[in-house]
């Protein structure tokens, strides 16, 4: 079975592959914005809409509407494409009632009191044992030695998994996120995570211990329980969502950092820019470019009609770089006016777990300036950037630093 998994080393050929080498799509979204900010594409190769337009939203203000109306704008798009991998039962792809108490089930997993356990026993020790793999070298590559790795082992962690799983669990989450490239792989691994994930359910049922699986079995709303079927879809959406994104975010961030020395050096001596540093760094080149809904109904948006059954995808990273919300927009500037920005979605499908990744980057950032002095880029690196029409992360973060 592991075979399966074992040529997904490469991160940059996954991009490739998933979302195109495209280095800075911004010029291009910022043009569609000001000339089509409802951009209207009479063909769609999505499952089931054959022939139906696809409608691309520019400007945040339109996305903003369509995401605060989840009747007309439903996200089963999700459960279309991905249900083989993530099950019918992903709460990304649900419309409300059903996502509203799925999501109160398992928010209660996420609690404030949670999340301060996790920050003390996981998050900043996990962080800690990444770095002592490579402190002492002077240099590394950050989203091979850190970035990736780091909410990986997080998140299983936080499943209470044991740590010698980790590296499987991570091939299973690169090839369900691929699943569009290769489908057969992406199934493949989605059963895999059940077959193991079963055995671990019936004993956290049996014998609840402190850790996120027992949480989702004891979570109960009006005496309805979760159903085994929701957890394992929470579990596998936990992948894409909690692993990639965050990933994503904090490499995005850092290279923002990176790239603007005076900044970092300004974070360093004041920690207590660090919250408003993550919120410019998904604002400024956010993990997801874009997300999609289906309508419906027949509607309209900004001027533009729009019928029943089509897809309508929010451009997210248009929105982030709306000169008359950010000024001078394409600029990393951790002194902007605070604004949450879109990225982290937007009325009932906002992030659940955005609290837990703003947690894993803060910590992140923190233990990284206070373990490697003199932090910097390495200026004989392999040319890194940050690329990806759909994902945006860089490949490589070459860094050097004085070893400790």
């Amino acid at each position: 079975m592991s075979d399966l998994f074992d040529d997904l080393e490469d991160f940059g050929a996954f991009d490739d592959v998933v979302s195109g080498n495209v280095r800075d799509p911004y010029p291009e979204l910022a043009k569609q914005r000001h000339e089509t900010p409802i951009q209207r594409i009479d063909m769609s190769a999505m499952p089931g809409e054959e022939g139906k337009p696809v409608f691309i939203v520019y400007r945040h203000e339109d996305i903003q509407t369509m995401l605060r109306d989840n009747e007309t704008y439903s996200s089963n798009m999700v459960i279309q494409i991905f249900g083989e991998v993530l099950g019918q039962g992903v709460m990304l792809g649900m419309d409300e009632p059903i996502h509203g108490r799925l999501r109160s089930l398992v928010t209660k997993a996420f609690t404030q009191k949670a999340l301060a356990r996790w920050e003390d026993e996981i998050v900043g020790r996990i962080g800690n044992e990444l770095i002592d793999g490579f402190a002492a070298d002077g240099k590394t590559d950050l989203v091979k030695t850190f970035t990736f790795p780091y909410p990986t082992r997080i998140i299983a962690a936080l499943l209470g998994l044991p740590e010698e799983d980790f590296p499987q669990f991570q091939r299973w989450s690169i090839s369900m996120l691929s699943f569009t490239v290769n489908p057969e792989r992406g199934k493949a691994a989605s059963k895999a995570l059940i077959d193991y994930f079963t055995p671990i359910l019936e004993a956290r049922r049996a014998e609840p211990r402190e850790d996120l699986i027992s949480a989702l079995a004891a979570a109960e709303i009006d005496g309805h329980k979760l159903e085994d079927e929701d957890i394992y879809s929470f579990i596998r959406l936990l992948l894409p969502a909690g692993v990639e994104t965050t990933y994503r975010s904090l490499g995005n961030l850092l290279f923002g950092l990176l790239t603007n020395p005076d900044q970092l050096a300004a974070i360093k001596d004041d920690r207590s820019l660090i919250p408003q540093a993550i919120e410019e760094g998904v604002r400024w080149d956010a993990p997801l470019l874009n997300i999609t809904r289906v309508t419906t109904r027949d509607t309209e948006l900004g001027g533009v009609q729009i019928p029943q059954g089509c897809s309508v995808m929010p451009m997210l990273g248009a929105a982030n770089r709306q000169e008359d919300r950010y000024p001078d927009p394409d600029r990393f500037d951790i002194y902007r006016q605070a604004k949450v920005p879109i990225s982290w979605g937007h009325g009932v499908h906002v992030c659940l777990g955005m609290h837990l990744a703003r947690l894993e980057m803060r910590t992140a950032i923190n233990l990284l300036l206070d373990r490697l002095p003199n932090l910097r880029m390495d200026p004989d690196g392999d040319d890194p950037h940050i690329r990806g029409m759909v994902f945006r992360s860089p490949t490589s973060l070459p860094v050097l630093f004085d070893p400790s």
